[in-house]
């Protein structure tokens, strides 16, 4: 080993892999890959706080239910997820999905409802429902993004209206430290650094300004354990199902995107079937702890590895024992905290989230507008309903409205009128992929009446995919029956030709 190399290992600044920077036994012999992990852990916790009481709030709970969710979400998570680094915890949209639970039925049925869903998501991860992935577009991924970026900021917004004009200074002041700290040193994460400052002037000035504080009670004793009092007939799981399932789709669809975001932040690979039935298992133990469930935050996810720079399960393990100890030990410390060093860390996750190139003029004029419209779609839906899985779904229907649209114009017929010994016949060459929506014009390509007595279709150069180009060859067929034409069809593979095989003749007139 050279002995610049020697300097750069004992300053412990030499490269590593991603893979490697993920790696609990490697880090843990890194004093200073430690630090960062337990510092990121530390500003996590500390944006995590406010953030659970406000969402105990929306699902109508008491301040400790969210709180405690956070540390049980995190510890667990740590261990049974499949993307290091994510931080799990309670969640907005969790939370409006299972409030009216609470306002009906109390308490009891509220966490039965989580520890069910906490199953059914357990359910899910084991029978693959993560490869469902793989159908969820690019534009429909920087939509989801956009939208969270949006919907941070947005959400910060009551902390700067009709409150003391030092909030303003204070939260620039916050801005300044978190965007150019980096410049000088990279040793804190700069939100910390930003937290702390805000705080110490906050306190020394004697300023009255908005507090963690102001949001709830902070809990005095640790979780205990609890069972919901909740019967155990079919009559109690026919009330708790809906609220259960729609909380396992939404938080498995945001804690799945929220994987796929992060594995192209950090260019590695996270195991998403096992992050499924994870976050199942994190919900069922934070619901035997009176917690409120939820499932990933890409808010809390982007401070600790954008900001700070976090890479390990170390991060998101410190993270919820961190929110317990600031909560139970340190509440009053952590208490006098202003809202406004809070606001300026969700900020600038706001911006860093945002992805700034998906709306540059250059990207727009090279991007298909359908691509465009996808995007916009995913973002419009789900800032107007506040609520991320909307907003993906809607984006993918979308995506699948244009694709439809694009590849049924991609279906070309050709005619030609050749002759075999000395009889003429017409050979149209059908290209492109058929299925319903590209298949739905087939039947109008042909000219029953002016063809010749024999009629041949290849479709060598094409392929079906569905019931509906069964259905439609077999209404030309017909057609040229009727004519007393005689038609052959040649060059379907075998794929198209077992299934016309299976379905022709039964799809048109009843089967008959």
């Amino acid at each position: 080993m050279s002995k610049a190399e020697e300097d750069q290992k004992a300053s412990g600044h030499h490269e590593l892999s991603p893979e490697q920077r993920q790696s609990v036994p490697g880090t843990l012999k890194s004093p200073r890959r430690l630090k960062t992990e337990v510092l990121a852990g530390l500003v996590v916790a500390l944006a995590l706080i406010p953030e659970a009481i406000a969402f105990s709030l929306i699902a109508g709970v008491d301040p400790q239910v969210g709180l405690f969710a956070a540390s049980i979400m995190a510890v667990t998570i740590s261990f049974l997820g499949g993307r290091p680094a994510m931080i799990s915890g309670a969640t907005a949209a969790t939370a409006l999905v299972i409030a009216p639970l609470v306002a009906s039925h109390g308490m009891d049925y509220f966490i039965a409802a989580v520890i069910l869903a906490g199953v059914f998501q357990v359910i899910l991860g084991l029978i693959g429902a993560a490869r469902l992935m793989r159908f969820i577009p690019r534009s429909v991924m920087v939509g989801f993004v956009n939208a969270l970026a949006i919907l941070i900021f947005t959400s910060q917004l009551p902390e700067l209206i009709g409150v003391p004009w030092l909030v303003y200074p204070l939260t620039a002041l916050g801005l300044v430290i978190i965007f150019l700290l980096p410049r000088v040193t990279k040793a804190v994460p700069p939100p910390l650094v930003a937290i702390v400052v805000v705080t110490l002037i906050a306190v020394l000035a004697a300023v009255v300004v908005p507090t963690v504080g102001d949001k709830g009670e902070l809990p005095d004793a640790l979780p205990a354990f609890f069972v919901p009092d909740v019967p155990l007939t079919l009559e109690t799981f026919q009330i708790l199902a809906p609220y259960a399932f729609t909380m396992a789709i939404v938080g498995l669809l945001e804690s799945l995107m929220t994987a796929k975001l992060v594995d192209d932040v950090t260019d590695t690979r996270s195991d998403k079937t096992r992050e499924s039935w994870g976050q199942g298992g994190a919900n069922i133990i934070t619901g035997f702890f009176g917690g409120m469930g939820g499932c990933a935050m890409l808010g809390q996810t982007m401070i600790n590895v954008k900001a700070s720079g976090a890479r390990t399960r170390i991060s998101t393990f410190s993270a919820g024992v961190l929110v317990l100890v600031l909560a139970v030990v340190l509440g009053p410390v952590v208490a006098i905290i202003p809202m406004a060093a809070l606001v300026a860390v969700m900020i600038f996750v706001s911006w860093a989230t945002f992805d700034w190139h998906s709306i540059r003029p250059t990207t727009l004029a090279r991007m298909p507008r359908s691509e465009t419209m996808v995007m916009l779609s995913t973002v419009v839906a789900t800032v107007w309903t506040h609520n991320l899985a909307i907003g993906v779904i809607v984006g993918v229907l979308v995506a699948m409205i244009a694709f439809a649209r694009r590849v049924a114009h991609m279906v070309t017929v050709e005619r030609t009128v050749e002759e075999h010994f000395g009889e003429q016949f017409a050979k149209y060459t059908v290209s492109g992929e058929l299925f319903f929506a590209s298949s739905n014009d087939l039947y109008t390509m042909f000219d029953y009446a002016g063809d010749p007595q024999h009629v041949v279709i290849d479709f060598y150069d094409s392929h079906l995919w569905d019931a509906s180009t069964v259905a439609a060859l077999d209404s030309v067929t017909d057609k040229y029956a009727h004519y007393g034409k005689d038609v052959e069809i040649v060059g379907l593979n075998q794929a198209s030709r077992r299934m016309r095989v299976r379905l022709g003749g039964m799809l048109n007139n009843g089967g008959h």
